[in-house]
């Protein structure tokens, strides 16, 4: 457990790193220099980005709502007079994965028409 948490915060550092990396806009990357290249090869990549991102988000999201169902199943078979209330809860928390997922595809969207 100990060796997973030293790849988790070493992972983390990692993205914080590169967010503070990526930044800086396109003149500072270019030595003050913005040429038409430069925005078409980073307005390409954009679409790929956002679909790998979305993609991501929408898998995970899926996996947490399977370990929800999973869960509520077992703790309604475990206790079958409180199932009614751990339905509502399960309910509740889909709900939350599905915003998060639906949160992401319109961030996605406005990325993509952002760079259109």
């Amino acid at each position: 457990m100990n060796n997973l948490r030293k790849v988790f915060f070493a992972l983390v550092g990692v993205l914080a790193w590169a967010s503070v990396a990526t930044a800086q806009g396109l003149e500072a990357a270019g030595g003050g220099v913005v040429s038409a290249d430069n925005a078409f090869s980073v307005s390409k990549y954009v679409a790929i980005a956002a679909g790998i991102g979305f993609a991501l988000a929408a898998g995970l999201g899926a996996i947490g709502q399977g370990r929800i169902g999973a869960a509520a199943v077992e703790g309604a078979a475990r206790n079958p007079g409180a199932a009614g209330r751990i339905q509502t809860i399960m309910i509740l928390g889909l709900v939350f994965i599905e915003s998060l997922v639906i949160f992401t595809l319109v961030i996605m969207f406005a990325i993509v028409n952002a760079q259109g």
